[in-house]
């Protein structure tokens, strides 16, 4: 065995590095090339009016992808999920570079009370950019974690799970607004540490929501997104601060409001000078015990004709019950949302909150793998 000296093993490990580095930056330089060629086919596709993604020529390439790697030594889920990123960035590169309605776009009746967010002929679909993701792209996303952040070895496993399953915006409840005050109320800024940590470590964009004015500017200084909960949707002096912050927002739609109410809400935001606003459906209030909420999948296309603004849906509040939360997702799909955020939890059963529509590790994969990365349908 060699007993190199610690500078001759310095010496290895550099020349080492140094190696990685040149693979890493071919690799690189691959990616680059297998775009040009992706945005080549898309054109391809475009002129020859074919679909944009064929179910059984991209299966069946994975399936020889993970055997040739399988011949390297490389792990076949390893191989899968690197398929996966692959075919997603094929599919963003093979989209047309706008993603604008199909009709041309009118002026709403009646709408100078929220005049910055309707939409207007000329004025373009709103791309709202979050880390990596960009809402308005014509790119499905799926926000997923837990209700709750309720520890740091909690989020770092949620975490964990959300990566594995091509989570790239992760959420998280730090302050947390409860219908009783003996509920748990979170853990406030430590516990926004503890989720900025874990989703960094991870590559993954940070959502969380916002109670209080006070708390916008250090929750803005660690987050990549704001959230305005349901209860919040109309309390003007939060969304007031949360827009001056500059960051992103995330407006969920109250469970008594309007969708023009919704929009008034939104205007507070762009009044401020903050464009960076997606929407959510989340669930209205009805006569119906079935479900928590009455999941309102018609406000996507009202609100298509309605504003200029991403729209995604919170499929999970509305349900209250993991079991249709897929269904839902895929039906916001089919309306033609931009995207979901839903609730996963690593170990649902010892959930502090919401444990009945948490979703499991597995429950997730299964959504990512159906719908994350899938081009927005064009209802």
């Amino acid at each position: 065995m060699s007993t190199a000296l610690p500078q001759d093993s310095a010496l290895v490990l550099g020349t080492l590095r140094a190696s990685i580095n040149e693979i890493d930056q071919s690799i690189l330089q691959l990616l680059a090339r297998r775009g040009e060629v992706a945005r080549e086919v898309g054109l391809a596709k475009r002129l020859s009016g074919l679909p944009l993604f064929d179910a059984k020529r991209e299966h069946g390439h994975k399936d020889a992808l993970v055997l040739q790697g399988k011949q390297l030594g490389l792990p076949g889920q390893a191989v899968r999920a690197l398929y996966d990123v692959l075919a997603r960035l094929g599919v963003a590169a093979q989209l047309p570079l706008s993603h604008e309605p199909s009709r041309p776009r009118l002026t709403p009746a009646d709408s100078d009370e929220f005049r910055l967010a309707r939409a207007e002929p000329g004025r373009p679909q709103t791309r709202v950019q979050v880390g990596e993701v960009e809402f308005g792209s014509g790119i499905f996303e799926v926000i997923a974690g837990p209700c709750a952040v309720e520890s740091e070895a909690q989020i770092e496993a949620a975490a964990d799970v959300c990566r594995a399953a091509g989570v790239r915006l992760m959420r998280g409840g730090c302050f947390k607004p409860r219908t009783s005050p003996h509920a748990f109320q979170g853990h406030g800024l430590a516990a926004l540490d503890w989720l900025e940590r874990a989703a960094r470590r991870r590559g993954m964009a940070v959502v969380t929501e916002v109670l209080e004015p006070a708390d916008a500017a250090p929750v803005a200084a660690k987050a990549d997104m704001l959230q305005i909960g349901a209860r919040n949707m109309q309390n003007a002096p939060l969304l007031r601060a949360c827009a001056r912050t500059g960051r992103p927002v995330l407006l969920k739609r109250g469970a008594g409001s309007s969708l023009r109410e919704l929009l008034c809400a939104a205007e507070y935001l762009l009044a401020e000078g903050n464009s960076q606003v997606v929407l959510c459906e989340r669930g209205i209030r009805t006569f119906e015990t079935a479900t928590r909420n009455t999941l309102d999948l018609s406000a996507v296309p009202s609100l298509r004709e309605l504003t200029h603004l991403p729209v995604i849906v919170d499929p999970s509040h509305a349900a209250g019950r993991d079991e249709i939360v897929h269904a839902l997702c895929r039906g916001a799909w089919g309306v033609g949302s931009d995207g979901v955020i839903v609730e996963m939890h690593p170990r649902r059963e010892e959930a502090l909150s919401d444990k009945r529509q948490a979703l499991t590790p597995h429950q997730l994969a299964e959504i990512t793998g159906d719908l994350q990365g899938q081009r927005v349908w064009q209802a």
